[in-house]
């Protein structure tokens, strides 16, 4: 055998043995575990934290009695007026409170009930001369008691909550005060908030209602 012929010989073999190799390690060649889809259950999945839905709970101010028309309103004494220079009320309808104002400062918060169907009239006006210890309305069949009017001289009035004509409360309009509107116009309040604004409000203190 010529020594050309032996060199091709051994190119071959070179050539042949580095195919092979290059077979064997191709990417082709080696064996990939694939994931099955039919395996991927929902339990394999992440598992979602639940979260519940937490109810907005209106907390009542700690300076608040639970709405009770046998009490003051508040757990503090009432104030001072005397002490005080520039005293207004401030009536909600929204919230159905009474705010015993100085100049922007709360002095004191009354649970109310404002008329029904939006019968209280909304606006600034005054404290008037007529105020009483007890009245009777023969038409509404409502009367109450420790009124003081502040619009059109005894028509609209701060006063408790209603009463028969023999002075006894009528329980079940009672119980709804501070929580929804249901006077004929007037403001009711608790006994002991309607006696004390009775007794302690000056005629001529601004009333703003909205």
């Amino acid at each position: 055998m010529s020594r050309l012929t032996k060199m091709l010989a051994v190119a071959g073999i070179l050539f042949l043995a580095v195919f092979l190799i290059s077979l064997r390690f191709h990417p082709a060649a080696s064996k990939v575990k694939k994931q099955d889809p039919s395996q991927v259950t929902v339990s394999n999945l992440p598992k979602e934290k639940k979260t519940k839905a937490k109810k907005k709970v209106s907390k009542r101010p700690a300076y608040m009695r639970a709405i009770n028309w046998k009490k003051s309103s508040e757990v503090k004494a009432y104030p001072d007026l005397t002490k005080y220079a520039h005293i207004w009320l401030h009536v909600s309808i929204a919230k159905q409170r009474v705010y015993v104002m100085n100049n922007q400062t709360r002095l004191y918060t009354m649970y109310a009930s404002t008329g029904a169907k939006n019968s209280t009239p909304t606006g600034t006006y005054h404290i008037q001369a007529e105020r009483g210890k007890f009245f009777y309305n023969a038409e509404s069949k409502e009367g109450a008691k420790y009124f003081v009017s502040w619009k059109d001289h005894g028509v609209y009035l701060f006063h408790s909550v209603p009463t028969n004509e023999q002075g006894q409360f009528l329980i079940k309009e009672a119980n709804k005060l501070g929580k929804e509107a249901n006077s004929h116009g007037c403001v009711r309040l608790s006994v002991p908030d309607a006696k004390w604004l009775y007794t302690n409000i000056k005629e001529g203190t601004k009333v703003v209602i909205h």
